[in-house]
């Protein structure tokens, strides 16, 4: 996943699968368990950059990034 956009329209297709009965709850639950722990990674940078008076630069919230 490049960034916060796309893991967002990855976890609306996981819905829907789950809600489609294509996904098992148990798979969703890990994958969902993972992106707040990368959502929660992201916000610990962006706190630490606040605490200094920085403007971050962090790949997973550009939309442009290309990192995986």
């Amino acid at each position: 996943m490049k960034n916060v956009n796309e893991m967002r329209d990855n976890l609306a297709d996981l819905y829907a699968d789950l809600r489609s009965g294509k996904a098992d709850r148990k798979d969703v639950k890990e994958l969902t368990n993972i992106c707040g722990k990368m959502i929660n990674s992201a916000m610990v940078q962006v706190k630490y950059y606040a605490e200094r008076k920085e403007t971050p630069e962090i790949d997973f919230l550009n939309e442009k990034s290309s990192r995986r």
